[in-house]
This record gives structure tokens, C-alpha cells and sequence, in this order.
């Protein structure tokens, strides 16, 4: 298949909510048929804490402590666990379902998608590679997490450089479009991750902070030089156009989509309702 036109969209720092709300617009308008798929890259201000869509905001996350620190709090409309959003870059993807070689099943659908985020760490010189759980052990893990951290371990496919998860990808699909966004770590400050969650006690706490110590890690830890923002995404956009082998092609929104999706992000993800709806 000949190479496909997709629109690419760097939409910069914003709010958690407008965040959210860009991908599901974004997700509304590509099955509409209003505009191609879609590699989009951004980043949070403030700093955020966004939770999967399935978890329990009030009995996993310790929101005075999110709150006392400045940070966003938003429930994601993807499944999968917590993640603090600081310094990274984050991306997603939304293609439609019947996009040429895309597959039906939803764990080969994330490797295909997640060739790009492969790409781009080889393009940063790190050997990547897809996780597989291989054991019965590990694939029951994955049904039972045992922490609310989304890095603490990966699932299938994610992406893994000397045995430790680098990006933690989530997806939904909805309207016959597939919504795939993760986080591609830069840096990671792992105390202040563990500071917004409840746990048993200090002795848990700490065991699991050792425990993530040895599953994650962030490009910066692994890198002979640091590796600046402008530097990765120029590495990943070249990656995502060569995984999905498509040619990128820069999208600006109308002022009437940015209406569209700023009404979104208050009217749903600015919601209490939503954030705190389990």
C-alpha cells in the first residue's frame, strides 16, 4: 500500500481538560469523515494526574495531596492506570478501525500503533522493544495490578528498553475510530508519583516504590546526554511517520473547532461527574 496522508497536530501545554477533550473531538470529527487520522503530540499545564477510565478516583488517589501540590486531576475516556503527566511528551493517535492493514483485534491494533513510538526511540539511539508477557503468570498480572501506578508494569506491547517500560499507552474505540494515547517519559520524579496514592501503610508504600524502581524508567535515565523536548519530538514525529508509513501533514483547527472543543472540556471534563463518577 502506497503511502497514506495523515494530519499531524502539535497543540503545545493545556489544560487537563482541554486535553481530553481535543482527542475526542479529534476522535468525533475523524469519524464524521471531516478530517484524515490523526498523530497528535502535547503536553499538560499544570502538571497532571490523569486516572483510567475504570479506576476509583476516591479510593485509589489521594486528591488533597494532588490538590496541595498544583496539579490537574482528569479521568481519561481510555482505559488503563494513573499517570502523572510532567515531563514527557504525550501523544495520540485516532484512526478509523477500517484503516487499510488495520487490525481487528485490539492487542494487534496497539503493535501496529505503537510501531511509531518503536521507531522513535530508535531514532533516539535506545534499543526498544515491544513487551510480551510470556508466562501465564505474567498475563494474569496484567488482569490484577497491584499498584494504581500505570508504569509499575507493561502490558502488551508496550515498550521497553533494558527490561523497563519507557511508554505507557492506553486505547479506546468508539464510532468506529480507535483512540490510542500514552505518555513517552522524558524525566521521572517517582516520589512525587507515589505521594498521590492511598496505600495500606508506609511499609507498602516504600516495598512498591522499590518494586516500580526496577519496571520503569525514563529516557533521560538511559540516555548518555539529556534529551530535550524539541529533540524527542522531532525523533517520534519521524517514527510515527515511518511505523504507520504515512506522510504527516501539519493540521490547524478552525475557529470553530477550537469553540467545539473548549465547550467539550467544560461541559464533560471539567465535570466532578465525570472525574469522580465511580
Amino acid at each position: 500500500m502506497g503511502k497514506q496522508t495523515w494530519a499531524f497536530i502539535d497543540s503545545g501545554n493545556s489544560a487537563p481538560s482541554f486535553n481530553m477533550a481535543l482527542d475526542e473531538a479529534l476522535l468525533n470529527w475523524h469519524s464524521n469523515g471531516e478530517i484524515p487520522p490523526v498523530v497528535r503530540f502535547y503536553g499538560w499545564n499544570p502538571a497532571t494526574l490523569s486516572i483510567g477510565y475504570f479506576q476509583r478516583a476516591e479510593k485509589e488517589i489521594n486528591i488533597a495531596e494532588v490538590k496541595k501540590q498544583g496539579l490537574g486531576f482528569i479521568r481519561r475516556p481510555t482505559g488503563g492506570r494513573a499517570v502523572l503527566h510532567e515531563h514527557e511528551l504525550t501523544y495520540s493517535v485516532i484512526v478509523n478501525e477500517e484503516y487499510p492493514d488495520m487490525p481487528k483485534n485490539v492487542t494487534e491494533a496497539y503493535r501496529v500503533i505503537s510501531e511509531g513510538i518503536l521507531m522513535g526511540f530508535r531514532n533516539l539511539g535506545l534499543d526498544a522493544y515491544f513487551a510480551v508477557p510470556s508466562t501465564e503468570k505474567e498475563k494474569a498480572a496484567l488482569k490484577e495490578p497491584r499498584t494504581s501506578v500505570c508504569f509499575d508494569a507493561p502490558s502488551w506491547y508496550e515498550l521497553v528498553v533494558e527490561g523497563r517500560k519507557v511508554a505507557g499507552s492506553a486505547q479506546t474505540r468508539q464510532k468506529g475510530v480507535i483512540l490510542q494515547h500514552g505518555s513517552i517519559l522524558l524525566d521521572m520524579d517517582d516520589e512525587k508519583l507515589f505521594s498521590l496514592f492511598k496505600f495500606p501503610n508506609e511499609r507498602v508504600k516504600e516495598r512498591m516504590m522499590r518494586s516500580f524502581k526496577n519496571k520503569a524508567v525514563a529516557i533521560n535515565d538511559l540516555h548518555t546526554r539529556k534529551i530535550g523536548l524539541d529533540e524527542a519530538k522531532d525523533a517520534f514525529h519521524k517514527g510515527f511517520a515511518a511505523g504507520l508509513n504515512c506522510n504527516l501533514e501539519p493540521l490547524n483547527l478552525t475557529k470553530d473547532q477550537e469553540n467545539e472543543v473548549y465547550s467539550l472540556a467544560k461541559e464533560k471534563y471539567e465535570a466532578d461527574e465525570w472525574n469522580f463518577m465511580r
